[in-house]
C-alpha cells in the first residue's frame, strides 16, 4: 500500500521496472490471502455452530496453522507464479506522458485469461462459498434459537407461577418482577438479532469493498479504454480498506475473537493477561454467549441448551 500510494500521488512509478512486477505480485497474493482467509474464518464459524462439541478436537492448533499456511502459498501460487513467467499483462510497455516527458508507470494492466482466472480463485470462488456459508449458519442459529425457547419452557413456566403466588403484593414489586422476568426471555431475541446482524455486516462490508473492484478488473482486461485511471484506482483503494476493518468487524461481534487478539497482543507482556497463552481455544466455560442474560439462562437448564446457546455463540 506504500508503493501503491506513492505511485497514484506521483503519476508515475519511480521503483524501478524490475521492482513493478515485484510489487504487483505481493499486491495481488496479499489481496488473495485476506480474502482466503475470510473464507476460512466462515468455515471455521459453520463446523463451531454445526458440532461445538467436537470443535475443539478438529479445529486445533495444527490445523489452524496448517490451514493458514496452504492459504498464503496458494495465494503466492496464483501471484508470483504467473507473474514471473510474464503471463500477467500485455506485451507493450506502459508509459504515460506530462509536459512532452515520458515516464514509466506500473498498474495492473492484466491480459483476460489472467484477469479471469485470478479473479475466480481470489474473489468469486471464495465468495460463493462465504455466501453459502452464512447463510447456513444463520439458518442454524434460529434453528438452535427456537429450540433453546423449547427447552427453556419449563423455567418460565415455573416463573409464571411464582409470579401468581405474588400477584397480591404491592404494585411497585410486581413491577418490578414484570422487568425482570422480561429479562430472562429476551436473550432468544438477542441471539437471533445478533446473529441476523452479524451475518449481514460481515457479508456487507465484504461485498460492498470487494465487489467494484473485481467486476472492474474483468472489464479492464477486456476493454482497456472502458475504466478511468483514477476510478481504478479509488476501487483499489476501496479493496485495500476492507482489510482494516475485518479486525474491527470479527472483534466486535464475537468474544473469542477478542480473546485471541487480547492474547497475541499481549504475548510480550504476560502480566497484562492472567489468561493462558498457549492455548488457542478458550475453556468450555467460556464458550457461551456473551450476553449477560443469556449466561443465566445456561445455569438454568440442562446441557443439551449449554450446546445450543454456545451453537448460537458461535457466530
Amino acid at each position: 500500500m506504500t508503493f501503491a500510494g506513492v505511485n497514484d500521488l506521483l503519476g508515475y512509478w519511480i521503483f524501478g521496472a524490475q521492482f513493478c512486477d515485484t510489487w504487483v505480485a505481493f499486491d495481488v497474493m496479499c489481496s488473495t490471502a485476506s480474502i482466503l482467509n475470510l473464507c476460512a474464518i466462515s468455515l471455521d464459524r459453520y463446523i463451531h455452530i454445526k458440532d461445538p462439541l467436537r470443535y475443539g478436537r478438529w479445529v486445533t492448533r495444527r490445523v489452524a496453522v496448517i490451514t493458514i499456511a496452504a492459504i498464503w502459498l496458494l495465494a503466492a501460487f496464483v501471484s508470483f507464479v504467473p507473474i514471473s513467467l510474464g503471463l500477467h499483462r500485455p506485451d507493450q510497455p506502459l508509459i504515460v506522458e506530462d509536459n512532452g516527458k515520458k515516464y514509466p508507470t506500473c498498474a495492473l494492466d492484466l491480459t483476460p485469461t489472467y484477469a479471469v482466472v485470478s479473479s475466480c480463485i481470489s474473489f468469486y470462488f471464495p465468495c460463493v462459498v462465504m455466501i453459502g456459508i452464512y447463510c447456513r449458519l444463520y439458518c442454524y442459529a434460529q434453528k438452535h434459537v427456537k429450540s433453546i425457547k423449547a427447552v427453556t419452557r419449563p423455567g418460565e413456566v415455573a416463573e409464571k407461577q411464582r409470579y401468581k403466588s405474588i400477584r397480591r403484593t404491592k404494585p411497585q414489586e410486581k413491577k418490578k418482577f414484570k422487568v425482570r422476568n422480561l429479562h430472562h426471555s429476551s436473550p432468544y431475541h438477542v441471539s437471533d438479532h445478533k446473529a441476523a446482524v452479524t451475518v449481514g455486516v460481515i457479508m456487507g462490508v465484504f461485498l460492498i469493498c470487494w465487489v467494484p473492484f473485481f467486476c472492474v478488473n474483468i472489464v479492464a482486461a477486456f476493454c482497456k479504454t472502458c475504466i478511468g485511471g483514477q476510478t481504478f484506482k479509488i476501487l483499489s483503494w476501496l479493496g485495500y480498506s476492507n482489510s482494516a476493518f475485518n479486525p474491527i468487524i470479527y472483534s466486535i461481534f464475537n468474544k473469542e475473537f477478542r480473546d485471541a487478539f487480547k492474547r497475541i497482543l499481549t504475548t510480550r507482556n504476560p502480566w497484562c493477561c492472567h489468561q493462558d497463552i498457549g492455548n488457542i481455544h478458550p475453556r468450555n466455560s467460556d464458550r457461551f454467549v456473551t450476553d449477560y442474560a443469556a449466561k443465566h439462562v445456561v445455569a438454568m437448564n440442562s446441557g443439551r441448551s449449554s450446546a445450543e446457546l454456545e451453537q448460537v455463540s458461535a457466530i
